[in-house]
């Protein structure tokens, strides 16, 4: 007798039915031909945050239109019209939390007090220099 079938299984969707809807280029949306290295505000709209070159698969590019667009990013930024990359800067959570409070907690810091290696060292004779300036004031001022 032949194996029974399990009909009760749900089928698994293929690959079509999880894509959805194709994404529509904003070239073909727009009717744009020609992609221009000097249109900047068209092109960031390509690039994301951190100044790369979104996929074709974001974009809904034909490799024709991502082409385009790839080489006028990247003449773009070579007129400085376009970054290359840019920073983005956040604040990482670690096991202490912020930075700041942990250090406000913390006991304040007691003045050293200076040592006798820290203090310049100076000798007993002074130099002649000093004696003749200090005499050439002391002259001035009796003079007044």
């Amino acid at each position: 007798m032949p194996p029974k079938k399990n009909t009760k299984r749900a089928k698994a969707p293929s690959a079509l039915d999880r894509r959805g809807k194709k994404k529509v280029s904003i070239l073909t949306q727009e009717k744009i031909e020609y992609v221009d290295w000097k249109d900047v505000n068209l092109l960031r709209r390509f690039t994301s945050d951190r100044a790369k070159i979104r996929a074709r698969r974001v974009t809904g590019n034909s490799a024709q239109q991502q082409r385009d667009v790839a080489m006028a990013i990247k003449n773009a930024r070579e007129m400085a019209l376009l970054p290359y990359e840019n920073r983005v800067t956040t604040q990482r959570g670690g096991r202490g939390g912020d930075r700041r409070q942990r250090d406000d907690d913390r006991r304040p810091r007691e003045p050293r007090e200076p040592r006798e290696s820290d203090a310049p060292k100076q000798s007993a004779m002074p130099s002649p220099q000093t004696e003749e300036v200090s005499e050439e004031t002391a002259s001035q001022e009796s003079a007044e």
